[in-house]
C-alpha cells in the first residue's frame, strides 16, 4: 500500500492505564502518567480526524503498553492483512488482538507470520504498490521475510541489513530510519540507512530531506503522511520541520512527551493505516 497517497481510514489503540506499571518490563525510558498519556492519545486522533481521515478505535490491551504502537503487529494490502510476529516477545500476543480488530473493521486476514518466522511492521517500508522493503535486524528475520513473500506473491519483497546502532536492546526499526513524504521525496536519517536502499531510492528518483544528527534521537524521523507533502509530526524537532517545510512539505504536530518520547514510538507507530487513496 503506498504510504503516501490521502490516509482514509486508520486503526489505533488508546493506552490502557492497567498497562503502565509495565513500563520497565517493556523497555520505555521512564513512567507514563495516566492522565496525560491517555489526553495525549485523544488529541492525536482528533489531529488525524481533522485531516478528513475515519479513526478506528481499537480496545486498549489491560496489559501491555507496546500495543498503543499498532503499526507493528500487522500489515494492510488492499487485499487485506498480513498478521505479523514481533521480534520482542512481550508483543507476540498483540498478533490475535489485532487480527481481531481488522477483521471486526471489515480488513481480511490473508495470511500470518509463524515461528521461528520474526517480523515487525516498523521494518516495513513500502516503495509502491508492489515493492515492499523489510529491514533485517534484532526484530525481524530472514524466516519471517521469506514467509511474507511467500503471503505476498505478487509483491516484490527486497531485504536490507539493518545497522547495529545500540545492539539488541534498543529498537532500531527500517522506519527509526525513513518517512516517505510523497512518491517521490522522502524524510530520511542518511547515517544508518542501508546502501544499497539509499541507492534504489535515489535510482527511483527520489529526493531526500535529511534529519540532522541531534533530532534522531528525538525521533525527528518518524512522520505520519497524511497525503502527500502533508505530514503529522510529533512536537520537539523545529530543524526537521524546517527542513520539511522548505521542501514544500505541510508539517501539522501532536505532543508526545508521554506517548511518544517515553516509549520510543512517534505518529507511524501509532497508527495502523487501513485505506489510503
Amino acid at each position: 500500500m503506498p504510504m503516501t497517497r490521502p490516509l482514509r481510514r486508520v486503526l489505533v489503540r488508546p493506552p490502557a492505564a492497567t498497562a503502565l506499571g509495565a513500563w520497565r518490563e517493556y523497555g520505555w525510558r521512564a513512567a507514563p502518567d495516566a492522565a496525560r498519556i491517555a489526553d495525549e492519545h485523544a488529541a492525536f486522533r482528533a489531529a488525524i480526524a481533522e485531516a478528513g481521515v475515519e479513526v478506528v478505535v481499537a480496545d486498549p490491551d489491560p496489559e501491555n503498553p507496546d500495543a498503543v504502537y499498532v503499526y507493528d503487529p500487522a500489515i494492510v494490502t488492499p487485499s487485506g492483512a498480513v498478521i505479523l510476529r514481533p521480534g520482542k516477545a512481550g508483543r507476540r500476543g498483540e498478533a490475535e488482538l489485532i487480527a481481531r480488530d481488522l477483521e471486526a473493521a471489515g480488513v481480511p486476514v490473508l495470511a500470518r507470520i509463524e515461528a521461528p518466522g520474526e517480523i515487525e511492521g516498523g521494518d516495513t517500508l513500502w516503495l509502491d504498490d508492489r515493492t515492499l522493503a523489510v529491514g533485517l535486524g534484532y526484530r525481524t528475520n530472514e524466516a519471517g521475510t521469506e514467509q511474507l513473500r511467500s503471503a505476498l506473491p505478487d509483491v516484490d519483497v527486497l531485504a536490507f541489513d539493518l545497522p547495529y546502532w545500540h545492539g539488541r536492546d534498543e529498537i532500531l526499526h527500517l522506519m527509526s530510519l525513513v518517512s516517505p513524504l510523497a512518491p517521490d521525496l522522502a524524510l530520511v536519517y542518511l547515517p544508518l540507512l542501508p546502501v544499497r536502499l539509499v541507492e534504489l531510492m535515489r535510482q527511483r528518483g527520489i529526493a531526500f530531506v535529511e534529519v540532522p544528527d541531534e533530532e534522531f534521537d528525538s525521533m525527528g524521523c518518524n512522520v505520519l503522511a497524511l497525503g502527500p507533502r502533508v505530514a503529522l509530526a510529533l512536537e520537539g524537532n523545529p530543524e526537521t520541520r524546517r527542513r520539511m517545510e522548505a521542501a514544500e512539505v505541510d508539517v501539522r504536530t501532536y505532543r508526545g512527551d508521554e506517548l511518544s518520547r517515553k516509549g520510543d514510538g512517534g505518529p507511524t507507530c501509532l497508527t495502523r493505516p487501513l485505506v489510503r487513496g
